[in-house]
């Protein structure tokens, strides 16, 4: 049975359809009320997206699997909550320590900086942990390095919930984390030229500023995909000896993949950490990291805007769909649950039924829709990339 094939569009009419659906993103807020629970949902489903392409770069377009992603997410959450709050109230003495914040932040004691440098900052960290996460998995394949990284993410997993144990500086005052115990308040985003957000008052500067981050991750996603890095990171997605054979640099193109993959992870983290108004250890489970995986493998493995399609639609099925629209299902048909308590249940059944109907994903990457549905192999997607 042949596939539905959809129409070509010439360079100008994807212009404009695409500066068409950015103007109805921009304003789709508008539409509703300041607080509203759609709007909420739409926040969180566009930090998602910057999480999965994040994560996409690493399984998608370099073909490493990566089941501890949720390291990076606890990262860039850690960072808001070490250096936007007052948990370390000492430093600086009774005045602490502001770069470049000003209104009530500026009086509080501890260290607080601006979200922009929390961004650098998450950015920073989690390339670096990204780069110690790669090093044990450079001779490793396939399961072998998911059992790696998946052990990273636990342990870190386990850092931020026992890390009120681990004492340092000044005599032990300090402590690394709050173990189980919220870091809250954090301080609230603060842009230069613009008011500071009140998540108690209007959500719609957050959508905006996370639409902001999404707009940058997509553009570097991008420019990435169709770089020399780019087409060395499929190059060993495909053939690994051929790739290296061909004059791939191994060492650096996968630790590369990693960094920038992980960077993704904390600029999301620290958003989210700011949203919330706290850092809860209690959030970074293994499951966040099969949540993100599964929004690659719905949109599409390496491709970018199946990755977007992928990411929103399970957001909105996890936080809308499940328990705002199907939860009391069970108890109309005599059933004593309720259906969040099957949510990745569920996901994995979606999951499943797309491996079996559409293993290319929803909108799949043109070199992998090849492979799967005309049959074409892989010997041709080698590049010749030079360091």
């Amino acid at each position: 049975m042949s596939r539905l094939k959809l129409p070509e569009l010439s360079p100008r009419q994807g212009l404009v359809l695409g500066l068409g659906a950015l103007a109805f993103v921009i304003v789709l807020p508008l539409l509703f009320d300041p607080l509203s629970g759609f709007t909420d949902d739409a926040i969180l489903a566009l930090a998602y997206v910057v999480m999965a392409l994040g994560l996409n770069i690493v399984v998608g377009f370099a073909g490493l699997l990566d089941l501890g992603y949720v390291a990076f997410y606890a990262i860039g959450a850690s960072v808001v909550g070490w250096f936007a709050s007052d948990f370390f109230t000492g430093v600086g003495g009774d005045k602490g320590v502001h770069i470049l914040v000003t209104g009530f932040p500026s009086k509080l004691l501890g260290i607080h900086m601006n979200i922009l440098l929390l961004l650098v900052v998450a950015v920073l960290f989690t390339a670096i942990a990204g780069v110690i996460i790669g090093l044990p998995t450079l001779r490793l394949r396939g399961d072998y390095i998911a059992i790696v990284t998946l052990a990273f993410g636990e342990i870190i997993g386990r850092i931020a919930a026992n890390g009120d144990s681990l004492h340092f500086g000044n005599g032990g005052k300090y402590k690394l984390t709050n173990g189980r115990q919220s870091i809250s308040p954090v301080d609230q985003i603060h842009v230069p030229f613009f008011k500071e957000f009140d998540s108690a008052l209007n959500l719609r500067p957050y959508y905006w500023f996370v639409l902001a981050l999404v707009l940058l991750t997509l553009f570097v996603n991008f420019r990435l995909r169709d770089s020399r890095l780019g087409r060395a990171w499929i190059a060993l997605r495909e053939d690994e000896v051929a790739a290296v054979s061909m004059g791939v640099p191994l060492v650096k193109t996968k630790l590369m993949a990693y960094a920038a993959g992980a960077a993704f992870g904390g600029m999301s983290g620290v958003f989210l950490g700011s949203y919330f108004n706290s850092v809860n250890a209690n959030l970074f489970q293994f499951s966040f990291s099969i949540f993100i995986l599964a929004m690659i493998i719905l949109g599409g493995l390496g491709s970018i805007w199946g990755v977007v399609v992928g990411a929103v639609a399970l957001s909105f099925i996890n936080s809308r769909l499940i328990p705002d629209v199907l939860n009391n299902v069970p108890s109309k048909i005599g059933l004593d649950f309720d259906l969040t308590q099957l949510s990745f249940g569920i996901f994995g059944f979606l999951i499943l039924v797309m491996m079996v109907l559409r293993p290319e994903g929803l909108i799949p990457e043109r070199r992998r829709q090849m492979e799967l549905t005309e049959g074409v192999g892989t010997d041709e997607a080698v590049f010749e990339v030079r360091a």
